[in-house]
């Protein structure tokens, strides 16, 4: 998955979601509960593994996002971006200051190892929040 240019090094905090709907409209932030918060080395690993996600084909499904990551800068201010991830259609959608048009959508293989860690990530911060 392509992040965009200059994130990760901008970023010194990560909010991960537990979505609990889609936005009410478009760029809205999702809605849900912040199960965890990621600094320094964590923020900086769980950027790479997004970045490692290997494309995919759109599938199916309606969008229904599960987990998603909000990433700041140290003004902790607005969201640099955010990105709602859906594991059945392999869909991520992103939005954000730092979000050109061309990365708003993209596919992932939920299928892959790599996809398959990440959500790992997201569900054991969920229990360990």
């Amino acid at each position: 998955m392509q992040l965009p240019v200059g994130v990760v090094d901008a970023t010194a905090l990560i909010e991960v979601v537990k979505i609990s709907a889609l936005p009410t409209e478009r760029g809205a932030p999702c809605p849900g509960e912040v199960v965890a918060l990621w600094a320094g080395s964590e923020a900086t690993d769980a950027l790479a593994s997004i970045e490692s996600l290997p494309g995919s084909e759109q599938h199916r499904c309606g969008f229904a996002p599960g987990w998603g990551v909000r990433a700041y800068d140290d003004s902790l201010d607005l969201a640099l971006f955010e990105a709602a991830f859906c594991f059945h259609c392999h869909e991520v959608r992103t939005h954000g200051p730092a979000v050109p048009p061309a990365l708003t959508t993209q596919f992932f293989d939920a299928d892959a190892p790599q996809a398959r860690a990440l959500l790992e990530l997201f569900r054991a911060s969920a229990v360990r929040g």
